[in-house]
Order: structure tokens, then sequence, then C-alpha cells
């Protein structure tokens, strides 16, 4: 009696420990499965959205050949060479040329605020004139000589041309 005791015991426990393993199985299989799937989908890439067909009437503008330049034609003046030159422009009351010191250029805006409107850009080393500082000092009303277009630019990212 004592063996078929043991061995039912023994059996019971070994039902307990394979039942705990299959059941440990079926939770891994199950997630597993789960995990395959998710991925599988993931990782194929969506369709492209259909944007409508824009057709854009180019209008290919008329090249005019460029005329030959000779050795006579240099020595005398254009019209363009004729024009005033930047130094000779005439300054406003306390206005003065400096010359654009920040690498990277500046954003020309309508205010004297950071988030104003953009209204153009200054390159690195132009020369243009400051027409006056914010009383706060960290902005500079400036007029582009190319252009004459005026706006504000952020103070302390130019250097006064003497």
């Amino acid at each position: 009696m004592t063996k078929s005791i043991f061995l039912k015991r023994f059996s019971e426990t070994l039902q307990f420990i394979l039942g705990f393993l299959i059941g440990i199985m079926l939770i891994a299989g199950v997630s597993g499965a789960i995990v395959f799937a998710y991925y599988a989908k993931m990782s194929i890439l969506p369709k492209k959205p259909p944007f409508p067909e824009v057709t854009r009437d180019v209008v290919e503008p008329e090249i005019e050949p460029l005329e030959s330049v000779t050795n006579q034609d240099l020595d005398q003046p254009t019209a363009e060479q004729e024009e005033t030159p930047e130094a000779d422009i005439e300054l406003p009351p306390n206005a003065y040329r400096a010359v654009v010191t920040w690498p990277e250029g500046l954003s020309l805006r309508a205010e004297p605020e950071a988030d104003a409107e953009r209204i153009g850009g200054i390159e690195d080393e132009s020369t243009i004139i400051v027409l006056k500082d914010s009383a706060d000092g960290k902005w500079q009303h400036v007029r582009l000589p190319w252009n004459d277009q005026e706006g504000w630019i952020k103070g302390g990212n130019t250097s006064k041309v003497p």
C-alpha cells in the first residue's frame, strides 16, 4: 500500500509540474504569436496617399543671346556704373553704416520682436545703414542700401564702419 500511495503522490506531483509547464508554454506561445502579428503588421509600409495631380502651365522664358563685349566697350562707363556708389549716399541724422558680423546672416523683421513677421534677410558681411537703436538696445532699425527696404534686426550683430 505504501507503494501505491507513493506512486499516487508522485503521479499527482508529476501531473502538477507538467500542467504548470504546459500552462507557461501556452501563455508564452500566445504572447509570442501576438507580438509576431503586431510586428508583422507594423513592418508593412502604408500605401501612398493619393494626391491630386497638379498641372502647371510652365512658360519657358525666351533666352536672348549675349552681346559680345570688346575692350573698347569696357573703357566706357555704362548706366549701371554711373550710379551713385554706396559711400556717396547721404545718411539721415544719427544714422551710420555697419557691417553684418553674424556668420549665418540676419533676419529682417517688421517689428522689433523675435516673433514679428520676417520681411527679408541680410547676408554676412553686408554693409547696411543703421537708422536707430531701440530704447533697450536689443534691436536696430536698419535700411538696406541696395533696395531701400527698412526693418529691424537683432542688436549686437553688426560692426560700425569707420
